[in-house]
């Protein structure tokens, strides 16, 4: 055999065994008379050592051995004289009597350390290289940690995973498919699937109550740091349900997953906010909840008093970050940089310095008396010492800049740290929304999210005021999950597809299988997806989720260790029935 045991296993007990190890040369050390080795496996590192006195053709290999050579070693485990605490294997070594090189390797293109010199396209291009470092390593075991979990405890509710196909029809909502030709049907195509939607609506029908998959799922959009064109769904649906059942159960796994993970504990339920709450204290539909400083209206307060740029705002919102009433000149300034940012999008800042006698020291001051700022600062819950910062503009863009502006306060107040953990549930979605350059509604969610019953008067007098039964589940401004309560009554689905522009010959054009299962007893039912790599990425205290893939896109959605994607062959294409057109 290759190996009596592995580089992370011997230990003190294992003295004066002799073993087997097999792995890749992490660091040679030669000091002369003995020459250190330290093996490495995907458990851990041993060290070896060949000392003066071993045979000639042990010290004759060991002088060849580079960086990432593949080994194999035998000897006696022996306890080490200068013992090294921070690895479980410090306490021993290998004296060497046998050595054999399986492969020699070249100088890697970067260092196979826990903090690399090798750049991101560099260690992307030879991420099977990457993959060999502790922090991606443990990346992965994380990853399949959580999905060992998952499993476990979906099994343990009576969920049956069950796969749907990954070659299915392409629909015209959601974010843009990803095609793949047919060759046995010229000039047709398949397209990978977003998510499983459709097919688990499906799989309620036909009576499998309670269905779970982890996986696969395409979307060809523009990336960030926690999107990749391929990613991976915890996807769950229910039968004879109602939402407070999908949150219960699925507030469940969430508590299963922190406990078991992280050891995190949670006492009572997760807090819930409708989505108009969330939006006008947080500007944001996946708050982080970790810290306060939520929004405060002002409008009413701060118009009429000759600052044009307030007078002619349609919202005023402040935010108060205690204790920062000492900010200097510069550090204010840095922060209306910041907010002018384009992607922001703001014009400007004000701010309201909470002084410790009581007074006020602000940026427009020759417009606004004591008295006036201090009902700002009442409104804010403002004491002496905090520091207001306030925006202006159109609502919907205000509160979206507003939200970026507490975000960084509570980067830079040290308020938003990977080890702490506040989840909550964002409810009461609007069904819809409108878009002003196509003008027609959209579906927030998808089309097959139910309303809620209390506004389904509301599809024939006013759509946009529609609730939705959706819900989202959110940690630390990540939103890692989503779903609703579906529509399962054919009439309804109907309804929901005229609203959004879909002729009746358009509809059953396109989801006519989805309505005619309805038509055959479907049951009441709804679900959630969560999104696996984000969950893992946030348990691993990682703001991208690449590392928490094994062989992820770049930001241009190419794998450039594969060269993917490339050009296929002429012989290919001639089979598909396809041309390519070049653009000019």
């Amino acid at each position: 055999m290759y190996r009596t045991h592995t580089c992370g296993e011997l230990r003190i007990d294992n003295l004066n065994q002799n073993v087997t190890l097999a792995g890749w040369v992490q660091k040679v050390r030669n000091l002369g008379a003995m020459t250190f080795i330290d093996l490495r496996d995907r458990y851990g590192i041993t060290q070896l050592v060949v000392e003066e006195h071993s045979d000639t053709t042990v010290r004759e290999t060991a002088a060849k051995l580079g960086r990432e050579y593949v080994i194999q070693a035998s000897g006696k485990v022996i306890q080490r004289s200068s013992k090294n605490s921070k690895i479980p294997t410090g306490e021993i070594e290998v004296a060497v009597d046998t050595l054999r090189i399986l492969n020699a390797s070249q100088i890697p293109p970067f260092t196979i350390e826990d903090n690399s010199d090798g750049g991101d396209e560099l260690r992307m291009k030879y991420r099977f290289l990457d993959l060999r470092r502790n922090p991606l390593k443990k990346a992965l075991i994380l990853r399949h940690q959580m999905a060992h979990e998952v499993r476990n405890f979906l099994d343990s509710k009576g969920f049956l995973e069950i796969e749907t196909p990954y070659l299915i029809k392409s629909t015209p909502e959601g974010a843009r498919d990803f095609v793949v030709p047919s060759r046995m049907n010229a000039g047709e195509f398949y397209a990978l699937p977003q998510s499983p939607q459709t097919f688990k609506q499906l799989l309620m029908v036909a009576g499998y109550d309670r269905y779970f998959q982890i996986v696969r799922c395409f979307r060809d959009e523009d990336l960030r740091a926690d999107r990749q064109p391929e990613f991976t769904q915890i996807d769950c649906e229910m039968s004879f349900v109602d939402r407070e059942d999908i949150l219960t159960t699925f507030e469940g796994l969430a508590k299963h997953l922190f406990r078991s993970i992280l050891g995190k504990t949670f006492e009572g339920d997760f807090p819930r906010i409708t989505w108009h709450e969330a939006m006008a204290k947080y500007g944001s539909d996946k708050p982080d909840i970790r810290f306060g400083m939520t929004f405060n209206d002002i409008t009413k307060l701060a118009q009429g008093k000759g600052f044009g740029v307030f007078d002619s705002a349609e919202y005023i919102g402040a935010i108060c970050a205690e204790g920062c009433a000492g900010y200097t000149r510069k550090q204010l300034d840095a922060l209306t940089e910041f907010v002018k940012k384009p992607q922001i999008g703001a014009k400007g800042m004000v701010y309201v310095r909470c002084e410790a006698d009581g007074s006020y020291k602000s940026s427009v001051d020759k417009f606004y008396s004591q008295e006036d700022l201090a009902q700002w600062a009442a409104a804010c819950g403002a004491k002496a010492g905090d520091l207001l910062l306030i925006l202006s503009g159109v609502r919907k863009n205000t509160l979206s800049a507003l939200c970026e502006l507490r975000l960084e306060m509570g980067n830079r107040l040290g308020l938003r740290p990977h080890d702490q953990f506040a989840p909550l549930w964002v409810i009461d979605f609007p069904l819809l929304e409108w878009d002003d350059e196509t003008q027609r509604f959209y579906a927030m969610h998808h089309p097959f999210t139910s309303p809620n019953s209390d506004d389904s008067e509301l599809f024939d007098t006013d759509p946009g005021k529609i609730r939705a039964n959706a819900y989202d589940f959110v940690v630390n401004g990540v939103e890692v999950g989503g779903g609703s309560i579906r529509i399962f009554d054919a009439e309804l689905q109907e309804k929901m597809f005229k609203v959004l522009g879909f002729s009746k010959e358009e509809a059953e054009k396109q989801f006519g299988f989805l309505i005619n299962a309805f038509k055959y007893g479907a049951p009441p039912h709804g679900g959630i997806a969560f999104g696996f790599d984000r969950w893992c990425a946030l348990f691993g205290g990682a703001d991208s989720i690449r590392d928490y893939i094994a062989f992820p896109k770049n930001n241009s959605g190419r794998d450039v260790m594969i060269e993917s994607p490339s050009p296929i062959s002429e012989a290919q294409l001639e089979e598909l029935s396809l041309e390519i057109k070049t653009k000019e």
